[in-house]
């Protein structure tokens, strides 16, 4: 181990921390031979997240995969020998917990058995965190543990204060090793959830940490047209939106599908992050997906918003719609955020719907057609519904004194068309 770390260390100081490939073609040249230009981006990835299922982590028995566990924390070791930032993302603890406990796996994987599977939470957790604790220990690195919630991720304070310990603690060369805490949010979800899951958990991580690479591990190698055990299936190399994939089973102690991946990485890719979904029972894949390598589906990153708008569109719920003109609307897309473009006034709304209040997350609607934007109000629904103008014979709303109110700074709002 140690003969490897060490030839690890002089391969990182011969090509150094920014080593970028020669362009050959339309292809890169690395040590390992070609690699696709689309994958540049994951190959130069200087701060990544590994999100490893249950499947991954655990046997069909419900034991640890220490094999699988062990390579794992070496790949994550040599990614940071190589300079970059590393985060994990973990599922496994309520499968652990079930054994750990003497649950059957019938019982824990029914979902309506909330307290059960907070219990198992709670105790595989620990078999987690100390078996991953011991092996980074062993291989001279600090790890810590990040348990998250949904409310973690609603509050725009506390986001930011998630997002800045995190910062830190990849200053200080520590891998953050994160789950959903399911201890208090182990049970089914009601209404609409910022996440459901880990693969989508990790996705929002990624795009909040301004994270470069995103790697989803999963049970099958990568994205294919059909489940791949089915006649005719074909692996995805690059996904696309309008592409046709036909959803097999998910998994069993697991929450996540190839649904869940697969709409995951559509947010991370549009959160600015490179990802890749593929096998993680060869924990081999790790290495070959930051080293640009062709496995796997490649969701290629769009243009990155910048964090605010990261957080209204991807981690809030909105608490309700307001309708606009339809000048207001062609102003807010055409402006482009541009001097004050984005800024909503009393006079711009035709109707409030839904109760909330001050600094609530709203959705934005035309006259006609759907939702197109989403910001923060400063003022409740009470109020707005208060002052809102009257309309005229038009349609429009009558300019009054109170029609310059301030509803929306430009700053607290984002067009969902743009990201």
């Amino acid at each position: 181990l140690k003969k490897k770390m060490l030839s690890l260390s002089r391969v990182s100081r011969r090509l150094g921390a920014g080593f970028v490939p020669r362009a050959v073609g339309s292809r890169l040249m690395t040590s390992g031979g070609a690699i696709p230009v689309e994958r540049e981006g994951l190959r130069n990835a200087r701060r990544v997240v590994i999100k490893v299922g249950t499947a991954v982590v655990s046997n069909s028995d419900g034991t640890l995969a220490l094999s699988r566990l062990g390579a794992l924390v070496e790949q994550l070791q040599d990614l940071k020998e190589e300079g970059r930032q590393v985060l994990l993302v973990s599922s496994g603890a309520v499968g652990l917990g079930r054994l750990k406990l003497g649950l059957s796996k019938e019982l824990v994987q029914n979902t309506a058995n909330v307290t059960d599977r907070q219990a198992c939470a709670a105790a595989g957790q620990e078999v987690l965190m100390s078996t991953y604790g011991l092996m980074f220990q062993r291989m001279g690195t600090t790890c810590a543990q990040v348990l998250i919630t949904e409310s973690d991720l609603l509050s725009r304070e506390r986001y930011t204060y998630l997002t800045g310990t995190l910062e830190r603690l990849m200053e200080l060369k520590a891998i953050p090793i994160i789950n959903e805490n399911d201890v208090v949010t182990g049970g089914p979800s009601v209404g609409a959830r910022v996440f459901t899951d880990n693969d989508r958990l990790s996705a929002l991580l990624a795009s909040g940490a301004d994270a470069d690479g995103l790697a989803l591990l999963t049970d099958v190698d990568a994205v294919f047209n059909k489940p791949p055990d089915q006649p005719g299936a074909e692996r995805i190399r690059v996904y696309k939106p309008d592409a046709s994939v036909e959803i097999g089973e998910k998994s069993t102690m697991g929450r996540g599908g190839m649904a869940s991946k697969i709409a995951a990485a559509r947010v991370a890719a549009l959160g600015g992050v490179h990802t890749c979904v593929a096998g993680g029972f060869d924990i081999g894949n790790i290495k070959k997906v930051f080293s640009g390598e062709d496995i796997g589906t490649l969701f290629p990153a769009s243009g990155r918003p910048n964090k605010r708008q990261r957080w209204l569109t991807f981690a809030t719920h909105a608490k309700g719609v307001l309708t606009v003109t339809d000048s207001c609307r062609k102003r807010m897309i055409d402006s482009d955020g541009q001097d004050g473009g984005y800024q909503l006034n009393i006079s711009d709304l035709i109707e409030s719907k839904g109760e909330y209040g001050e600094r609530a997350v709203v959705e934005i609607k035309g006259q006609e057609g759907g939702v197109f934007a989403r910001g923060q109000v400063q003022m409740s629904s009470e109020e707005i519904k208060e002052k809102i103008a009257p309309q005229g014979a038009d349609g429009m709303p009558v300019i009054t004194f109170n029609s310059s109110h301030k509803v929306m700074q430009d700053s607290e709002c984002v067009i969902l068309a743009t990201i």
